[in-house]
């Protein structure tokens, strides 16, 4: 889906900073607003999306692309699947939600690596698309489920009504694989 703005989130553009230096993954990224941020971070990135015409905007600027549709070729079907694990030191993804890579998304970060996620609630068809409930998270789903995975210290999580860029309601969440005796975490507020 391409993104509406494009401008980084404030969400991610708030932690980007944690990530430790490496290679980063930008998943779904549409035009690639939070490739850039991570580029200007001084990361490696690999921007993932299964459009190509919205890769193509990320052409000659440094950052890795990879067209690859992650619902229909998993793991055991294709060569190239982006989610090894302790792959990357950081892991973004916004306005997506497929539940069957979570385990895998969650897997491929790094120890001290920080998942930054941000999508749609329960709720959002109120305020239009997505409406679908295969697409919007229930109330604390995403906390649940980075919790459940174990080995996650939680810097930050969101759930509720947000009314910019447009109103919707959304889960967020920001967490460092491993927990708090990796030190301490620097979160402007």
């Amino acid at each position: 889906m391409a993104h509406s703005s494009p401008d980084a989130s404030p969400w991610v553009s708030r932690f980007a900073s944690l990530i430790p230096q490496g290679r980063t993954l930008d998943l779904a990224c549409g035009s690639g607003r939070h490739s850039r941020l991570l580029l200007a971070l001084g990361h490696s990135v690999l921007a993932i999306d299964r459009d190509a015409a919205a890769l193509e905007s990320l052409v000659d600027t440094g950052i890795e692309t990879k067209q690859f549709d992650l619902e229909h070729e998993g793991a055991d079907q294709v060569s190239g699947w982006p989610l090894s694990p302790s792959s990357y030191s950081g892991v973004v993804v916004t306005n997506y939600l497929h539940r069957p890579l979570m385990d895998a998304l969650l897997a491929s970060v790094v120890p001290g690596g920080v998942l930054i996620y941000e999508t749609f609630a329960q709720g959002n068809g109120q305020f239009g698309k997505p409406a679908n409930p295969d697409f919007l998270l229930a109330s604390g789903e995403l906390l649940d489920r980075v919790c459940r995975a174990g080995g996650w210290h939680v810097i930050a999580f969101e759930d509720g009504y947000v009314s910019t860029p447009k109103p919707a309601m959304i889960q967020r969440i920001c967490a460092r694989r491993g927990g708090p005796e990796l030190g301490p975490v620097d979160v402007a507020i």
